[in-house]
C-alpha cells in the first residue's frame, strides 16, 4: 500500500499559486509603467524614479520614445535589444541615447536626449498623431 506523493497531493495548488503570482507581477509592472508614463507625459519628468527594463518588457512595453534635444525629432528605441541588465531603472538608459542625425552633423556623438515615454508599439511617420504631445504643437 502506497502514499500519494508530494506532487500529486500539492501539485495542482503550487502550480496555480506560482500562475496567480506571475499574474499580480504584471498587472503590477503594468501599472508602474502607466504610472510613470503619465507622469512623463502630463509634466515632463521628472523620470526618477522609473520602472526597470525587466519590467517595462514584462508589461509588454518594447519601446522607449526618446526626443533629441538638438533636432527635435522623436525617435523609438526597442527595449529587448537594450544590452543592460533586465534590473537597470529605464531612466539610467537616458545617458546613452544618440541622435544619429546630429552626431553626423557635429561630428561626434551627440548626448542630448529626453525620454518621452514607454509604447507597446512602434512609432512611425504613417501615424504622426502618435508622436504629438501638448504644448509642442502651436
Amino acid at each position: 500500500m502506497g502514499t500519494k506523493s508530494r506532487e500529486a497531493i500539492y501539485g495542482a495548488s503550487v502550480r496555480a499559486a506560482a500562475e496567480q503570482a506571475a499574474d499580480a507581477r504584471k498587472i503590477a509592472d503594468r501599472l508602474a509603467c502607466e504610472a510613470w508614463n503619465k507622469r512623463m507625459l502630463g509634466f515632463q519628468g521628472p523620470a526618477q524614479p522609473s520602472p526597470a527594463l525587466g519590467d517595462a518588457l514584462n508589461a509588454g512595453y518594447l519601446y522607449l520614445e526618446v526626443k533629441c534635444l538638438g533636432c527635435s525629432t522623436h525617435q523609438t528605441v526597442a527595449l529587448n535589444i537594450v544590452r543592460r541588465p533586465k534590473t537597470t531603472p529605464i531612466h539610467e538608459l537616458e545617458r546613452y541615447m544618440r541622435c544619429r542625425d546630429c552626431s553626423r552633423l557635429r561630428r561626434r556623438p551627440y548626448k542630448r536626449s529626453h525620454l518621452v515615454a514607454l509604447r507597446q508599439a512602434k512609432i512611425s511617420v504613417n501615424d504622426p498623431a502618435s508622436t504629438w504631445w501638448p504644448g509642442e504643437r502651436d
